[in-house]
């Protein structure tokens, strides 16, 4: 079958990488709608149980696999997810932008990480999912569960502030590991979670998915941005 010239043209002008990315994005909301469908039909129960009770010495839910040392260092890495570290960290790098004179690219930064912060309240607020009871927390918590807040703002915050870095270094190098450093530590914020017992695996599954779609969608809109001139350009390599 012949493809239309018009659906020719629109492929012939948005570069790969670009629908890579597209695909990827879509990938993640459906793999959200997914796990928000499970998780209100009752269906991720065994699954998140099975997770949360493997962390756990046997016969003992009180006791975490790994003795104090491991769950000092789960909560460090849980606190590279919280609001103050994140908060700080984002200023820091919009400090650094303005400093360059990318008042336009720190304004687009600012606005996409409170976006997302809205984002994960509001999807809090809507599911109001309790938290775990089969273990006891090991930091305090006040809010709902789904989705993970911690997983998805580590997520939204690390990988966004990684997408807006890369973009100012030409260096193929510098920009992989600035996304790979960011996908690391949003992996390990997710997993000191689970850990400490103050969410479901789904939880933080959501928060993950949810966080990296919204992370790529703000590299899209950069792109997109910048091509009508709205934006700093990127540096090329």
């Amino acid at each position: 079958m012949q493809v239309p010239q018009t659906i020719r043209r629109l492929t012939e002008r948005v570069e790969t990488l670009t629908i890579v990315v597209i695909l990827i994005v879509a990938g993640a909301l459906w793999a959200f709608v997914g796990l928000v469908d499970e998780m209100i039909e009752g269906d991720l129960h065994a699954f998140d149980e099975a997770i949360l009770m493997a962390l756990r010495v046997p016969g003992d839910p009180s006791d975490a696999i790994g003795g104090p040392q491991v769950e000092t260092a789960m909560r460090d890495l849980t606190a590279l997810g919280g609001i103050t570290v994140l908060t700080l960290l984002t200023l820091s790098v919009l400090a650094y932008l303005l400093l360059r004179g990318k008042r336009a690219s720190a304004l687009f930064l600012a606005v996409a990480i409170v976006g997302g912060q809205l984002l994960s309240h509001g999807f809090k607020t809507l599911f109001s999912r309790p938290r775990p009871d089969l273990v006891p927390h090991g930091v305090d918590v006040a809010t709902a569960s789904f989705p993970s807040g911690h997983s998805m703002m580590a997520a939204v915050t690390y990988l966004t502030l990684a997408v807006m870095l890369a973009r100012l270094d030409g260096h193929t190098k510098v920009r992989v590991f600035f996304v790979s450093l960011a996908a690391i530590l949003a992996l390990a914020v997710g997993v000191s979670r689970v850990y400490l017992g103050v969410h479901w695996p789904s939880d933080v599954l959501a928060g993950w998915t949810l966080g990296a779609a919204w992370a790529l969608l703000v590299w899209l809109i950069a792109r997109w941005l910048e091509r009508r001139g709205r934006i700093d350009r990127e540096t090329s390599g």
